[in-house]
């Protein structure tokens, strides 16, 4: 059972404080790995470990919210179908994708994915559920509504908007958290990043625009 935290898809769902905790988890994890352990994140963010026990119930608790934080970060614009044009629909994709690709390089993510394969399978706690429910799961039901908006807008061509957002998923994913994983050194810029982004949304748009109408691609 995931446990109960605060809900912080939006991080003014957040204090200030609580953030300051959350990076200072997330700071503990690429330092330490499995070893994390609420004593010493109440040493680090430098409040009682009573406070992280209120705030975010236990260990998991705490471990939860961090991945909800990070996923927070992956910006998904507000669309409706009514007014949707295309540029609008390619700058959520982009944004989106390169937020996604921001965050999955990051150092903090990395320390906190390579936890979660080692726990997987092992019965030591529920880490990697808590990674795809409140990761790749969560982000997935942010993105399918612009998705669906695109069609109701007449600019996407799909059936099933779990296959679409998988699609687009891959085309910005590629092998690049794979390899970072496996602790491939590579050269992510701002610039390489915003490249990634860009390429994938128009790969994704030539499978999925829609090749009639008014609005056709």
């Amino acid at each position: 059972m995931l446990h109960s935290v605060p809900d912080i898809d939006n991080s003014e769902a957040l204090t200030e404080r609580q953030q300051a905790v959350l990076d200072a988890a997330l700071r503990l994890l690429v330092e330490e790995g499995d070893h994390l352990t609420m004593t010493a994140v109440a040493r680090r963010a430098s409040c009682s470990k009573e406070t992280l026990y209120k705030w975010f119930g236990d260990r998991d608790g705490l471990l939860t919210a961090t991945v909800q934080w990070q996923a927070s970060k992956v910006r998904v614009a507000s669309v409706g179908g009514k007014g949707l044009d295309l540029a609008s629909l390619t700058a959520s994709l982009e944004r989106f994708g390169s937020d996604w690709l921001k965050v999955i390089s990051s150092d903090t993510s990395i320390a906190l994915n390579r936890v979660a394969v080692g726990h997987a399978g092992s019965g030591k706690d529920n880490l990697g559920a808590v990674v795809l429910e409140n990761g790749r799961f969560a982000l997935a039901k942010r993105l399918k509504p612009v998705l669906e908006a695109g069609r109701q807008a007449g600019l996407l061509e799909f059936g099933d908007a779990e296959m679409a957002f998988r699609t687009f998923f891959g085309l910005v994913g590629r092998d690049v958290q794979i390899r970072l994983l496996l602790g491939d050194r590579l050269e992510l810029t701002e610039a390489t990043i915003g490249g990634d982004a860009v390429r994938a949304t128009q790969q994704f748009l030539a499978l999925f625009g829609a090749k009639t109408g008014p609005q056709g691609l």
